[in-house]
């Protein structure tokens, strides 16, 4: 399953869990989460941006992500945890990207990714800034 597919079933699990009002949103989590689709959005930008940029920059950006989502999820517990934590999960693979030829040395397990891939990662990212913004306004 790709990035954005996983992303796009944790959304829709949170979505559900807040509609049936199984997840009751605390205020606490309200805002890590609007807090959180902040850091999102200041590391990944519009589609146009993000592809004009070199392929360092958008990894780089990619990484930022995987930080935000982290140190969110180390501020909190429950409902908005686990879906940090799938988020983290779903964009693992950035994890073992690189942006540099390896000029013949090893690359410890990393590998290049495509355009596609960069661009899938970030559109997944989008989905996860949306979500987060949606937890963020539940009353």
């Amino acid at each position: 399953m790709d990035m954005r597919r996983i992303v796009a079933v944790l959304a829709e699990e949170a979505e559900q869990l807040i509609r049936d009002h199984v997840w009751k949103v605390a205020p606490d989590d309200r805002a890590l989460a609007l807090d959180s689709e902040a850091g999102l959005r200041d590391a990944v930008g519009p589609p146009d941006v993000q592809e004009a940029m070199p392929q360092i920059e958008r990894l780089e950006h990619l990484r930022e992500t995987l930080a935000v989502l982290a140190i969110s999820l180390a501020h909190t517990h429950g409902r908005l945890a686990w879906f940090l934590s799938g988020a983290l999960n779903a964009l693992e693979p950035v994890l073992r990207w690189r942006a540099m030829s390896a000029d013949g040395g090893g690359t410890f397990g990393t590998v290049l990714p495509s355009p596609e891939e960069y661009t899938e990662a970030e559109d997944a990212v989008r989905r996860l800034q949306e979500v987060l913004a949606q937890i963020g306004r539940v009353r």
